[in-house]
């Protein structure tokens, strides 16, 4: 089973990207490539929008962060044509807009390192960083980053 089938397997379908941005979804540099942050959109929507701690769950959060993670992999798929070509995830970023008193993005994120360990195995193992922050773009609770070797 390749990794897209076995993401598939999990429940998660990558998405197709229309690339109609004013940057670069990813940037290829030597054998890393850099994917922009991206948001927890099904089909073009968000499937969640607000604060965590707010009107947003953890649980909601975690799941919205999970499929940015995967929208995120969909630019390496349409960057190099598979997720096989993958040889590490590097490093992941989680942007959670949270409340004040919310404290947990660690547990947002998460769900996204142990989905890319489920996933990938050893490559699946990266660094991380989970920040708060008091919005983001188009009111989404959470945005990813990721940086891959391939």
């Amino acid at each position: 089973m390749n990794y897209e089938e076995n993401l598939e397997s999990k429940g998660y379908k990558l998405p197709i990207q229309a690339n109609k941005r004013i940057f670069e979804a990813g940037v290829r540099t030597g054998n890393l490539i850099f994917v922009s942050g991206n948001a927890a959109k099904v089909e073009g929507i968000l499937k969640y929008k607000g604060l965590v701690g707010d009107t947003v769950t953890l649980e909601q959060a975690q799941d919205a962060a999970k499929i940015a993670f995967v929208n995120c992999l969909a630019t390496v798929r349409n960057m190099m044509g598979s997720l096989d070509s993958m040889k590490k995830i590097v490093n992941i970023k989680g942007y959670v807009a949270s409340t004040p008193n919310f404290t947990d993005q660690p547990k947002v994120m998460d769900e996204v390192s142990a989905l890319a360990i489920e996933v990938f195995g050893e490559i699946g193992k990266h660094s991380r960083v989970s920040l708060g922050t008091s919005s983001l773009p188009e009111g989404t609770p959470v945005e990813v980053e990721i940086v891959v070797e391939v």
